[in-house]
């Protein structure tokens, strides 16, 4: 009951996101949004919905969808219009919603031409250079900005239709970041949702992540805002989103310390100085480090998991002896060269390697260090030869055949895989079967592979940096703090050594996972997150206030 008194003003909450869980997902958004909308539904019956595209690759159907019935006209599926006018050409693009609950989340899924003609949640697949040549594979969709504006436009214009006044709409990433805006530059949204607050999560501000746009005719002609607004909300002389929003929500990112480094360290030179601009503006970004729910990723558990068999790094009686058939499973059908998923291979790893295995899993990025890694590698595979390493995912194509070319270096070979693609049961397996998990990033927001790889007792070894600095050097993981190639192969030696003192390595993966659930579960950070809720329905109490007034 004492929790139900905390807030009884942020009952309905809305979220819109690019990605969401199993449903469509690129990387770490679509967990954030997931187990935070999940923990706040969970909480007190919070009335939680979340908004998002269905993408061609999405069937509604097998995921328990149905159409959203018209409130007016009963039994018709709801149908209605959003304008898309660009510059030169008036446009109205119809949209229809598919709807399910999941977890006690009321999802909404809103289907267009626009977006069930994507193959993929950002960027151009194989199979669409194979019908388009222009289509190049893993470049962005051309019409990036005209999909997040009609996610933004219809998902409010969603809300008035179901007659839906949200407490708080919480924006996801640059994608939905020009919402706030909307709201207060139109006076019907503005008087709709004069009681709505607004927070907008940069989950990465990285250059190539605000979904900004050169083309200011064009922001000015499909956002509907202002020349005035455009123009004052660029950076570098594009229209950037965040810095549209500033005005009008309370915004975050995904860790304190990532949000230091933004505002008050040279590191934002990496963001085209987004955190400096905000600054200069007087607007201060919170840091809400990411939770995580250990239930999603409990190794204990082996049929859901998909390992071949269960162990739990958080039980001290457990001796691991799970994660040690896990290993061997996995590395037996690696050395048979038997891609997992129907993913591609490269290299192969011999299964009677008495040595450390070391993971990687995720982007294959010059952000993450990749470059870095693959120097320290070699180094680091002359000296140890039981050492192994694996990769799972995907890159640019510079960095893949880099990681390709290690695998098949003499001296590599047969201690080396990359496995090109994902799969989340192959990650699963991955991570059970890892003994260190390299996260070599140049920055980092926050991160949850490293939560995920302390789960399975999978050691992370880390550069100390943005929300990496939650691994605590020698307690539960390990850390290195300058950004060279040395002082990660320093990190992987004593990695070696770490392996080599049982008692000490099984200690470690202990007091990893005491750690997550003492402090980083969600229904810690949730509270976090409310506090933004209600800081950022104040402030729209004050402006509407202040418009009465006037």
């Amino acid at each position: 009951m004492k929790e139900k008194e905390n807030s009884p003003s942020i009952r309905k909450i809305w979220m819109l996101s690019r990605e969401y869980g199993d449903l469509a997902g690129a990387g770490g958004v679509k967990d954030v949004c997931k187990q935070l909308a999940e923990a706040f539904a969970g909480w007190s019956d919070r009335d939680v919905r979340v908004v998002m595209p269905r993408y061609g690759f999405i069937t509604p159907e097998e995921s328990a969808c149905e159409l959203l019935s018209d409130p007016i006209r009963g039994g018709q599926p709801l149908r209605f219009v959003v304008d898309m006018h660009y510059s030169l050409q008036e446009r109205w693009e119809e949209v229809r919603v598919w709807v399910c609950r999941r977890a006690g989340v009321t999802i909404y899924l809103l289907e267009s031409e626009r977006f069930s003609e994507k193959t993929d949640v950002y960027v151009y697949t194989q199979q669409d250079e194979a019908q388009e040549e222009w289509k190049l594979s893993g470049k962005g969709h051309y019409d990036y900005f005209a999909m997040n504006l009609l996610l933004q436009k219809a998902a409010l214009e969603l809300m008035i239709l179901v007659g839906e006044h949200p407490d708080i709409i919480h924006c996801h990433d640059g994608h939905t970041a020009v919402l706030p805006a909307l709201l207060n530059e139109s006076a019907y949204l503005r008087s709709y949702f004069r009681g709505t607050g607004c927070v907008v999560t940069i989950h990465n501000a990285g250059s190539g992540y605000h979904q900004e746009v050169a083309d200011l005719e064009f922001a000015h002609a499909v956002t509907g805002l202002p020349m005035q607004t455009i123009v004052a909300n660029c950076l570098a002389d594009a229209f950037d989103p965040f810095l549209c929003a500033s005005q009008f929500a309370v915004m975050n990112t995904v860790s304190e310390n990532y949000a230091r480094e933004l505002q008050h360290t040279e590191d934002d030179a990496l963001t085209g100085w987004l955190g400096h601009e905000l600054a200069r503006r007087g607007v201060l970004l919170e840091g809400v480090t990411n939770g995580i729910d250990p239930a999603d990723f409990n190794p204990s558990d082996p049929i859901p998991a998909g390992i071949a068999e269960g162990f739990d790094p958080g039980d001290p009686a457990d001796s691991l002896n799970g994660k040690k058939v896990c290993k061997d499973s996995l590395l037996k059908q690696l050395a048979e060269m038997h891609a997992p998923a129907d993913l591609e291979i490269f290299g192969k790893i011999a299964p009677d390697l008495d040595g450390p295995l070391f993971t990687v899993i995720g982007r294959l990025s010059a952000q993450k260090g990749v470059d870095l890694l693959i120097v320290a590698l070699r180094e680091l595979f002359q000296r140890h030869p039981t050492t192994q390493m694996l990769f799972l995912g995907t890159g640019g194509k510079e960095e893949e055949e880099h990681i390709q070319s290690l695998v098949r270096t003499k001296g590599m070979d047969g201690r080396s895989c990359f496995l090109r693609g994902y799969s989340p049961v192959v990650a699963n397996q991955v991570y059970a079967a890892g003994d260190f998990f390299v996260i070599p990033s140049r920055y980092e927001p926050c991160g949850l592979t490293d939560y995920i790889a302390q789960l399975f007792g999978n050691i992370p070894v880390v550069h100390h940096v943005g929300g990496l600095v939650k691994v605590v050097d020698g307690e539960t993981g390990i850390a290195y703090r300058k950004e060279e190639a040395v002082f990660l192969l320093e990190a992987l030696e004593r990695a070696m050594a770490l392996y080599a003192r049982p008692d000490a390595l099984r200690r470690m993966q202990w007091q990893a996972v005491q750690r997550i659930r003492q402090k980083h579960t969600w229904d810690t950070v949730m509270k976090k997150y409310l506090k933004l809720y209600e800081k950022a329905r104040m402030l729209r109490w004050v402006e509407s206030s202040d418009m009465k007034r006037m």
